[in-house]
């Protein structure tokens, strides 16, 4: 952003709210002053018609000025219909524009500000769209028409949020709403709407993150093309008869391709929702302006709004002084840089997800480094908040058994690779001794066993070696955040994938220590026997296949499940994620389907091992291949169940991770 002035207000008191609540296009029709000596009559179709004159025909000479504006006149190009609502410096009317025959909500003013600039480089779902803005210079008003939105503002919905008992709120409260101004401004409620049916069966928590999804979403497309709002609050978003929330009011934006802007533009806003750089924007004696503000500002102000909307008050207190509406903007700044306190937190409703309530607290961070980037990543992290199977994944419950286990990550993949290669190792020694070492004479035996000694010497060491060498980000790295470090995108990236991909390591490294064992032991017979029977290596190849099927398949789906449920959920909250998750998990739900394969092989290859037996040798394993096809088959219902909830918990982080937008109602 280019430089800009660095006035400040020559106040050290400043007004809790420079653009008042009522400034948005909703409210309820002001009373109209009399002003029949500025208007001229007409007659048009057999209407009578009164229009604006360029001046009063009174001694000031004075053109008309906004308390003069009254539903049934008509300005320019425009029919005002109704009034909408006002401010501190415009009034807003629902109009008909005649040259397009459309109606329009037709914001009326004398300020001078960049707003129809702002707007016109915006065009967004969430975002009111601004038409175009006339001058009439007879008058010295502007006219800034846009899309009329019937639906009221989050204003009204607060106010009804207010009034309704916590147990009783739920996404219908929204719709109520949103039906109560329709029925007033004699609008028709839409019927068959797939977003209303939505809206209708989120509790209210849902629903709040549902709008503050949108909304932050609006916030990213005007932060990447340099606009900020600087104006968040609930007056200042609009609803369509379905519910979908869109941001407007840019009047006191800021735009870094917006020349010749007024510097009182810089300050404005509602105090009340201010973050604390903006308050200190304000204060006369402090050196931060305006020019240091960026997204992250509006995205606080959002923080503070949804907050609101969840619990009926704001997270911090009102230093407004009644009288006469001034601030103390050193205790507001305290208060921010205090946190939310736990006053605030016990106003949180018993049905907020723990997903959300992390959300808005990063969003209310002090300090802007330690808030949500972007727009992009709290949308993300707001559209989590719907889905409950993925918050439940990245933020379980309180003393849940998830939770319990993140602790317990080391035992827990020890014992998950060590229990199925154990078992296999004592299925391959009984059927290697059993058919070919126990024929062997004594000294043969001997010297085998010395030199399976030194080979597990060699190997157990090396395969935890490298293993614990795969494990050191899956490992250190969620450790680290739940004791609250800090790390940057590239090391959270690296551990997002080292995770996914720990099972698929653990497989490599286990199944390479069995191949080299395969390798091994026949040569080993082979030169401390002096030649063994060709038989003899089909017998190692058919144990080394059961063996190897066993510690590939059940490894794979303990250490994935474990990773993916307990491990890899931790590192998401703190960084956004790319396209390159989602391909990674959608590829961990493709390989799983395989190792589902290997592990129903086993008691196949088992039996096919059987057949190349003598018939003098089946009674001396069938007691041993009985026992291993049995308790293959239930280990395989059970790395079945693992596998079905490995998928749905693939799908629910493919969500969480996925970039793409869910629908977008415009």
């Amino acid at each position: 952003m280019t430089d800009r002035p660095t006035r400040k207000p020559p106040e050290a008191t400043v007004a809790a709210d420079r653009s008042p609540e009522t400034t948005a296009l909703d409210g309820p029709p002001a009373a109209a002053p009399d002003s029949t000596e500025m208007l001229d009559t007409t007659e048009v179709g057999g209407r009578t018609r009164t229009s604006l004159t360029p001046t009063r025909p009174d001694a000031t000479g004075l053109p008309p000025t906004l308390d003069d504006l009254d539903s049934g006149q008509r300005v320019d190009d425009f029919d005002l219909l109704m009034a909408l609502g006002r401010g501190a410096f415009a009034r807003v009317f629902l109009a008909r524009q005649r040259s397009m025959q459309r109606l329009v909500a037709v914001k009326i003013s004398r300020d001078h500000g960049t707003e129809p600039q702002t707007l016109a480089q915006l065009d967004h779902d969430y975002i009111v769209r601004v038409f175009d803005q006339r001058v009439v210079d007879d008058l010295e008003m502007k006219l800034l028409y846009m899309q009329y939105l019937p639906g009221g503002t989050l204003l009204g919905v607060l106010r009804r949020v207010r009034d309704t008992p916590v147990a009783e709120r739920s996404g219908q409260l929204l719709l109520d709403e949103i039906d109560a101004v329709l029925a007033a401004k004699a609008e028709i409620r839409p019927t068959d709407s797939s977003v209303r049916t939505e809206i209708a069966q989120l509790t209210w928590p849902e629903a709040v993150a549902w709008l503050g999804r949108r909304l932050a979403d609006a916030l990213d497309y005007s932060g990447r093309r340099g606009v900020l709002h600087r104006d968040i609050k609930p007056a200042n978003v609009l609803l369509t008869a379905e519910g979908v929330p869109k941001l407007a009011d840019f009047n006191i934006s800021f735009s870094d391709q917006v020349s010749g802007a007024n510097p009182v533009a810089y300050f404005g806003g509602s105090l009340a929702y201010m973050s604390p750089e903006q308050l200190r924007a304000c204060v006369p004696t402090d050196e931060s302006t305006a020019a240091d503000l960026d997204t992250r500002s509006d995205l606080y102000a959002l923080g503070v709004m949804l907050w609101e909307l969840l619990t009926g008050a704001r997270p911090f207190p009102d230093r407004t002084d009644p009288d006469d509406g001034s601030a103390d903007l050193e205790l507001m700044l305290a208060d921010r840089r205090r946190g939310v306190g736990d006053a605030a937190l016990d106003r949180l409703p018993a049905d907020c997800p723990a997903t959300l309530r992390r959300v808005l607290l990063t969003a209310l961070q002090p300090d802007p480094g330690q808030r949500w980037p972007s727009g992009a990543e709290l949308a993300q992290q707001l559209e989590l908040c719907l889905d409950p199977h993925a918050r439940d994944l990245v933020d379980p419950p309180p003393g849940s058994a998830r939770t319990r286990m993140r602790r317990w990550a080391v035992p827990i993949l020890i014992l998950a690779i060590a229990v199925p290669n154990a078992l296999a190792g004592l299925y391959n020694y009984h059927h290697n001794k059993t058919l070919i070492i126990n024929t062997l004479s004594p000294d043969v035996q001997q010297n085998f066993e010395q030199l399976q000694a030194v080979i597990n010497a060699i190997s157990f060491p090396l395969g935890t070696i490298l293993l614990l060498y795969l494990c050191r980000y899956p490992l250190t790295v969620p450790r680290g955040l739940r004791r609250g470090r800090s790390y940057d995108a590239a090391t959270l990236a690296r551990a997002r994938t080292d995770t996914l991909l720990l099972g698929d390591r653990v497989v490599m490294v286990v199944f390479g220590l069995w191949a080299v064992a395969g390798l091994a032991y026949p040569i080993a017979l082979q030169l401390g026997a002096g030649g063994i029977p060709s038989n003899v290596y089909v017998h190692f190849v058919g144990s080394l296949a059961v063996c190897g099927a066993i510690a590939v398949a059940y490894p794979f789906f303990f250490v994935t499940f474990y990773v993916v449920r307990c491990l890899y959920p931790v590192l998401l909250p703190s960084g956004i994620t790319s396209s390159d998750d989602a391909r990674k998990l959608r590829g961990l739900d493709r390989r799983s389907t395989l190792y589902l394969a290997v592990a129903a092989s086993v008691p196949l290859i088992a039996v096919a091992g059987v057949t190349f037996l003598s018939p003098e040798q089946i009674p001396e394993v069938i007691g041993a291949v009985r026992i291993l096809c049995v308790g293959a088959i239930f280990a395989f219902l059970a790395a079945y169940w693992l596998f079905r909830l490995l998928e749905q918990d693939l799908r629910a982080l493919e969500r969480v991770v996925s970039h793409e937008s869910a629908d977008r109602p415009s």
